[in-house]
């Protein structure tokens, strides 16, 4: 019992090691971030309203500045779509639709699930090599750990833009996803849904 502790507990150092490992030196502020062709926003909880959350919105905005400053062309918005009355990505769309982004500068990934769904299947179903992805910092690691394992090279925008409410939580509930990011990776594990190839 003692050695399985010692070996669940060296595996959740090391995954934490390696992750944080894997983003040094590639998470940017916005103006500091290089250019891409294209901006990742991953998705994060919308309200009842169908707003999104202070989180979500501030990744919205980030990305915005990002493509006002030229640094990037189109949008990869890619969150959760799994139930009829739930909608992430659409959420995401109407926001920069309101802040005069051209529909047909914006891609929507309705199959996003979560971090690792969403980073796969920008380069199996989007076929990108090369990207931005915005998040806030807790979370960027894990995202461009997860997009380097899936043939996609990110450089990670932090889109943290006021104390939010409950991010300790979220913090300690990035520890264990970085845990399941690296078993993902090293068993191999595939997207949900993948379907065919769509070109940005």
């Amino acid at each position: 019992m003692l050695a399985l502790v010692v070996a669940v507990g060296t595996f959740f150092v090391f995954s934490q090691l390696l992750v944080l490992h894997s983003a040094d030196g590639r998470i940017f502020d916005a103006e500091g971030a290089p250019s891409e062709r294209v901006v990742i926003v991953l998705g994060a909880s919308v309200l009842r309203s169908g707003q999104p959350s202070d989180m979500l919105a501030d990744r919205l905005l980030t990305a915005l500045d990002l493509y006002r400053a030229g640094k990037a062309e189109k949008f990869l918005l890619s969150g959760d779509h799994g139930k009829v009355d739930y909608d992430e990505v659409e959420s995401m769309q109407k926001f920069l639709l309101e802040h005069e982004v051209p529909e047909e500068d914006i891609v929507l990934d309705h199959a996003g699930f979560d971090t690792f769904d969403s980073m796969a299947r920008a380069n199996k179903v989007f076929g990108l090599n090369e990207a931005l992805v915005v998040s806030q910092s807790y979370h960027l690691p894990r995202a461009i750990y997860v997009a380097e394992n899936n043939g996609l090279e990110v450089f990670g925008v932090s889109a943290d833009r006021q104390n939010y409410v409950k991010i300790e939580y979220f913090k300690l509930r990035e520890m264990l996803a970085r845990v399941k990011a690296v078993l993902d990776v090293w068993l191999g594990s595939e997207p949900k849904f993948l379907g065919e190839e769509i070109s940005i």
